[in-house]
């Protein structure tokens, strides 16, 4: 057990602001700390809680003692303030430089504290930079399957063998399959064939359903449609179409676990009344469509461009309601890879009015590299989202699957 304040070991210890351009990253994330970190004894001391916060790690403070608690759940550490003995899960450590309070600010140990709920710490001196990545996490991930015959690639890159062979390939990591083979016209038809859209179901979907099922993976058949020549707009104005779609997709549903709506391009710049009437025509869809898919026991994802879109025709809080979960499409910004303070600002928006567990960060893999997923993965632990969606499969590298896998742990098969 820690030493009464009494007995405290209080080296003599030389300390050194650090200079404004040293950086600590998680996950390429940067954290902003609101008091410098310390240099101490060549240790870099930083704000517990905040670094606590970033990693998703509960604390308490036991202001007599003075003493920091802090559990994964899985993992306990214990630091005292000016002691050098510390405890992980009950085993005493003895640390380079204790915890210390400055100007009202507790301080403790960087790299052991990261270490101890296993991330990976490093000091990059050309840039001054400390990065830690963290441990890999039971995190979702969808991936959007886009036909799968002999000619696609969804298949080879999921099941790691040219169609109709398999073999585990990336199955431990996908958990979930978007099936893109659907597509939606004005009048409410549900089409799995269609020269304006390149989705289509492919020959030979019932095997993917069946190797889906033999993995374990969950299946949503994706609908998607954009509204090129306003026929989104055609559709979301005519109830009988409206309802027409609806009882098609709850129909074909049954060959699934789910369906993920991917209507895009609703009210490019909208503002205004016009703004309003396109959402609500949306969200009025959506509302006609979730009850009855929920009555017969499947999911509703609705895949939409992000709140700080020029497409302003989704209103997040209301869908948020009625849908099972949303994947937010933070991509096409414009820059590649896509910018991580876009991201960011993406997902606060959709936090602010729809819970962290109903929220999906999309991911594109054509604007990403395998460093920069290993960011966008870190927002989504960050703000504790339900999980990423990759578009798609057939379209990572090595060095991305390698990027995923080192921060997103394997499921249970």
């Amino acid at each position: 057990m820690f030493a009464s304040q009494s007995v405290f070991f209080q080296p003599n210890r030389r300390a050194e602001a650090v200079t404004p351009d040293i950086s600590v990253l998680l996950d390429n994330l940067p954290i902003r700390f609101d008091v410098p970190p310390q240099i101490i004894d060549g240790r870099a001391l930083v704000p517990f809680r905040l670094i606590a916060q970033a990693l998703n790690i509960s604390v308490d403070w036991d202001p007599n003692n003075r003493i920091i608690f802090a559990s994964d759940g899985t993992t306990m550490v214990m630091l005292q303030i000016n002691n050098k003995i510390a405890q992980v899960n009950d085993m005493p450590f003895t640390l380079d430089s204790p915890p210390i309070i400055i100007n009202g600010r507790t301080l403790i140990p960087l790299r052991f504290f990261s270490e101890a709920f296993g991330c990976q710490v490093d000091w990059i001196a050309k840039t001054r930079t400390i990065t830690i990545i963290s441990p890999p996490r039971a995190m979702n991930v969808i991936g959007f399957y886009a036909l799968g015959a002999g000619e696609a690639s969804s298949w080879l890159d999921l099941f790691g063998a040219p169609y109709p062979d398999i073999t585990e390939g990336n199955t431990d990591i996908v958990r979930e399959l978007a099936l893109g083979w659907y597509t939606i016209n004005e009048q409410g038809n549900l089409l799995v064939r269609n020269t304006r859209n390149a989705w289509q179901r492919p020959f030979g979907w019932e095997i993917v359903l069946a190797r889906a099922k033999e993995f374990g993976l969950k299946t949503e058949m994706v609908v998607h449609e954009t509204n090129r020549d306003g026929l989104l707009t055609a559709l979301l104005d005519n109830e009988q179409a409206k309802l027409k779609a609806v009882n098609s997709i709850v129909q074909e549903s049954a060959l699934y676990g789910g369906v993920n709506l991917n209507l895009e391009g609703l009210g490019l710049y909208a503002t205004g009344e016009t703004q309003i009437r396109i959402r609500e025509s949306f969200t009025r869809f959506i509302s006609m469509l979730s009850q009855p898919l929920r009555d017969v026991g499947k999911t509703l994802t609705l895949t939409i461009h992000p709140p700080n879109s020029s497409y302003r025709g989704y209103d997040y809080q209301a869908l948020g309601k009625l849908a099972d979960r949303i994947i937010i499409m933070a991509h096409d910004y414009g820059p590649t890879p896509e910018p991580l303070n876009r991201v960011v600002q993406a997902v606060e928006m959709a936090l602010a009015v729809v819970p962290s567990e109903k929220l999906v960060l999309g991911i594109s893999a054509p604007s990403e590299t395998a460093e920069s997923i290993i960011e966008k993965i870190g927002v989504a632990k960050r703000y504790r989202l339900q999980g990423i969606s990759l578009w798609r499969l057939g379209l990572l590298s090595e060095n991305m699957w390698g990027a995923v896998r080192k921060t997103i742990s394997k499921r249970a098969q």
